[in-house]
């Protein structure tokens, strides 16, 4: 099986690209995020590599770090997520912005990609909520604009007194916002603190 591959670009396609590895190319298919990050024609560049073998074909996925590979495995862990959805997934979300969408139950977020409806995007929200934390950070800007902005909608001090109490008890600050985001979309935004705060130990804890 092939993990990596370093070598020259040699061609681009709508979505792969021809790496050129000592004179042997090879057709790498990539999500629009990756090959965006690619050099161009000519430069050397190097991808993680998901080998997928068929019945009729042996497919090769490249991705810009390992990291990103193992989200490609991960996505398509949930049934009916084949390799192009997850690519298309990939393709407008990062790792850190899969991990804050996972962690905030942000369906939408995953409905945004071609083929993916409302009931798939809820069972990717659903069944990776456990394994997200494992493959990335979650993005603390967007963490704390959640929270903020579920703050401006519900104008709800307890937002503010909840994620206070986690930081104060040894919480990131972005930790904090994204437990009390996910919790204020599972009580509503007139939660009060108390109850805040409790639910945001709980998704803290899994």
């Amino acid at each position: 099986m092939i993990g990596r591959l370093k070598g020259v670009i040699d061609s681009h396609g709508e979505d792969f690209v021809i790496l050129d590895v000592h004179g042997v190319g090879y057709i790498v298919h990539c999500s629009a995020r990756t090959l965006q990050g690619l050099p161009p024609k000519g430069e050397a560049a190097a991808l993680a590599i998901e080998t997928q073998v068929r019945e009729d074909s042996i497919k090769l996925f490249g991705f810009s770090s390992d990291v990103e590979r193992d989200w490609f495995r991960l996505l398509q862990s949930v049934q009916g997520v084949g390799a192009k959805v997850a690519l298309a997934v990939q393709s407008i979300l990062g790792p850190a912005e899969l991990a804050t969408a996972i962690a905030c139950q942000d369906k939408a977020a995953f409905a945004r990609a071609p083929g993916v409806g409302p009931r798939l995007a809820a069972r990717i929200t659903a069944e990776l909520k456990d394994k997200a934390p494992v493959f990335g950070a979650v993005d603390s800007g967007f963490a704390a604009s959640e929270a903020a902005g579920v703050m401006a909608a519900g104008a709800n001090p307890a937002v503010t007194d909840a994620i206070s109490a986690l930081v104060n008890l040894g919480y990131g600050r972005s930790q904090a916002a994204v437990a009390v985001a996910a919790s204020i979309r599972a009580l509503g935004p007139d939660a009060p603190a108390p109850a805040l705060i409790k639910r945001g130990l709980k998704e803290l804890a899994q």
